[in-house]
């Protein structure tokens, strides 16, 4: 895997622009899956909570010839845990099954609309970890625009990141409009077209794409390198992310530039 550029989060935090992610890698994969990813020179490894496979993850990571300090870990609070004290202990859980003392980026897993206020209050607890040493960077991922707005207008700490759904067949512009005027961080899951397996629609895989096969078969490269490459071409700094249970061996997370950006609910 050829150098890969890093990313200069809102605090001064850097993180590698791309990485892999192990959602939906069941547990007895996630070791292999991380540590082959390691040798192969990825830096930044994106999990959850909710994955189920934070240890595995921790175990990859310390087994490997890589120092810690060379390997940008993140992970996310399920809305299980959301509440002040109940985040705080959702970190511990996190920290002891991933084996470090400090994360570099944790964030809230999606907005809790029902009980925003824990939402909140879960955010506030991500502040005091910061605070306290405890995670480099915090964030939030699949928040939509009224969420943001609302987390911004109580905030003391602008989040780094909001990890979102990118890619060529869902954009939402509008927030990352957003995103872009408060200095937050556009991280994108299933930069290849995530949306198009899951959903009922017209659309089968992207990778499928008749489109994207004929600019892959012309450029010599594969359509998820050409997926990849068309979110990398609208960014100054968004990461990608792999995610590894999706039955293709390439990376895929992208970010895409602010201007004309319409922002779609999911």
């Amino acid at each position: 895997m050829p150098d890969v550029s890093t990313l200069t989060l809102n605090n001064g935090v850097t993180l590698p622009a791309v990485g892999l992610g192990v959602f939906q890698t069941p547990p007895d994969e996630t070791r292999d899956a991380v540590t082959a990813a390691l040798e192969a020179g990825y830096r930044h490894i994106d999990t959850a909570a909710a994955y189920g496979n934070e240890r595995q993850v921790g175990e990859a990571i310390a087994a490997s010839a890589v120092d810690r300090s060379e390997v940008f870990l993140e992970t996310k609070i399920w809305i299980s845990d959301y509440g002040y004290e109940a985040t705080l202990h959702g970190f511990e859980k996190s920290a002891r099954k991933l084996g470090v003392g400090q994360i570099d980026l944790l964030i809230l897993h999606q907005a809790l609309p029902s009980k925003f206020e824990s939402t909140l209050e879960a955010y506030r607890a991500l502040e005091t970890l910061l605070a306290d040493g405890k995670v480099r960077a915090i964030g939030v991922s699949n928040f939509m625009i009224d969420h943001l707005t609302t987390l911004l207008d109580h905030a003391s700490v602008v989040p780094a990141v909001n990890q979102i759904e990118v890619h060529p067949y869902f954009q939402q512009r509008d927030l990352q409009a957003l995103h872009t005027e408060h200095g937050i961080l556009t991280q994108a899951w299933s930069p290849i077209g995530g949306i198009t397996h899951y959903r009922d629609g017209k659309h089968s895989s992207t990778l499928q794409d008749p489109v994207i096969g004929e600019i892959a078969a012309a450029h010599g490269k594969s359509p998820a390198q050409v997926m990849l490459r068309w979110g990398a071409a609208r960014s100054v700094g968004d990461p990608e992310v792999d995610q590894a249970g999706a039955d293709r061996g390439e990376p895929r997370r992208v970010r895409l530039r602010p201007e004309r950006r319409r922002a779609r609910r999911h």
